[in-house]
């Protein structure tokens, strides 16, 4: 382990290392046409590709609160380092084992989910504290390769090179548990190697002439550090906990869906190669997920946080409840390609915005531990927002038919909208209110 870092972009670069193998989670879509075919050797039901997604995704989140406590006890090197080896070993076994839907739910879902949340909140609480001046663009940055990581394990998987899918034959396994082995040594590799310079600032750390840290846009912020009790005692802890919930909510429902709806609406409108479109859409969508997170982050920089979440959600809201509308009556390859790409560039923004102002509102000094907390938001969307898109893709009584998504997508759009309202009502704590609350649990 690095002790002393001179040059504190380093801690950048392996964070992105880190997040480029966390990302292996958003590329589960590049599976779930094979897994979901009657006629190959798997047959699971959308709902049952569905509920491996969600494992993994609320695994990831409800992990992430038990590494702030960890990463903050035993260091951020220890912790990544750890979850690198279990998302590893997660997809090493889902690949030797995985030819049921359990053991793809353990191995993929289960385990690979709990290392991605052991490792995903080392490189943000990381990067706060060595970048107090640019929390926004920084964290965009941390979390960036989480959307890059998920464009290059879908494309090697489906048509780089040949596709991994069809050209690997690992051990004698079927041509996605190949893939799984495959990529279980990756992720381990560039989590192990990032977690090199996870390593916490000295206590009394401040960047060269950094003297404020509070943002356009916002109130003045008074430099209060809450410990988790404390911010789970705050009515702002709950608005941002359900913000994150309704706008995470449409853009997991599209992570899981977009390659399946794709098809659907692009052959109803007569496209040829949709499979192959939809899959580049995929691919397009990760890109700008990955985008998203810096631009918005560093727009929130620019304009605050609260105003920055407002705009995304409203955005993405808008989006979401045409785009079922556009593509049955004006479905286009390049048009499904393009909205595809402004809902992952919104979706992306959530990763930026909602752990800067986690640290805006809650100090960076416990920003790991609180981050989880804020964090198991997503497991919840995680779960809701595939099961949405499962179940009426199952419940639909022929296959290819586009009416299916439509309620999804409304569904989706609508709680982006009130998460905008949520957040329009609310405003960061000050040392007031933490007196409050501290008064509260003495009590």
């Amino acid at each position: 382990m690095i002790k002393n870092i001179k040059n504190r972009w380093w801690v950048v670069v392996g964070a992105i290392m880190i997040q480029l193998a966390l990302g292996a989670i958003y590329a589960w879509s590049v599976f779930t046409k094979i897994l979901t075919d009657p006629n190959d050797v798997y047959g699971f039901t959308a709902k049952e590709t569905a509920w491996v997604f969600s494992a993994g995704l609320a695994t990831f989140a409800c992990v992430m609160i038990l590494a702030g406590r960890l990463q903050a006890k035993y260091g951020p090197t220890r912790i990544a380092v750890s979850g690198g080896i279990l998302l590893g070993i997660g997809y090493i076994l889902g690949g030797i084992f995985g030819s049921t839907f359990l053991t793809q739910f353990i191995f993929i879902g289960i385990m690979g989910g709990a290392g991605i949340g052991l490792a995903y909140v080392v490189p943000i609480a990381v990067g706060v504290k060595w970048f107090p001046d640019k929390k926004g663009l920084i964290t965009g940055l941390a979390v960036a390769g989480f959307g890059f990581g998920a464009t290059i394990w879908v494309k090697l998987a489906d048509s780089w090179f040949g596709g991994l899918l069809n050209t690997t034959q690992v051990f004698g396994l079927p041509g996605v548990q190949s893939v799984f082995v495959i990529y279980g040594i990756v992720f381990a590799i560039l989590v192990l190697l990032g977690s090199i310079v996870m390593v916490n600032p000295p206590d009394d750390y401040s960047p060269d002439g950094w003297t404020d840290n509070t943002q356009k846009g916002e109130p003045q912020l008074d430099t209060v550090d809450f410990d988790s009790n404390q911010m789970l005692k705050t009515p702002q802890f709950y608005m941002i906990w359900f913000t994150f919930i309704f706008s995470a909510l449409s853009g997991l429902m599209v992570i899981y869906c977009i390659r399946l709806f794709g098809v659907d609406a692009l052959e109803y409108n007569g496209v040829e190669n949709a499979a192959i479109l939809a899959g580049t859409a995929m691919a397009w969508y990760a890109i700008f997920n990955g985008v998203g997170r810096i631009v918005w982050g560093m727009f929130s920089d620019r304009i605050g946080r609260k105003n920055a979440i407002l705009t995304m959600t409203v955005f993405q809201g808008i989006i979401v409840l045409v785009i079922y509308h556009l593509f049955i009556h004006f479905g286009t390859s390049i048009g499904f390609v393009f909205a595809a790409s402004i809902i992952g560039f919104n979706f992306g923004g959530n990763f930026a915005l909602f752990p800067a102002i986690t640290a805006d509102y809650f100090g960076n000094k416990n920003v790991g531990i609180n981050y989880g907390w804020v964090f198991s938001a997503y497991g919840v969307a995680g779960i809701v927002g595939p099961f949405i898109a499962g179940y009426f893709k199952d419940s639909a009584h022929s296959s290819g038919d586009p009416s299916v998504w439509m309620t999804p997508f409304i569904i989706a759009g609508a709680a982006c909208l009130i998460g905008s309202l949520i957040m329009y009502f609310n405003h960061p704590p000050n040392l007031e209110v933490k007196k409050k609350v501290s008064v509260s649990l003495a009590n």
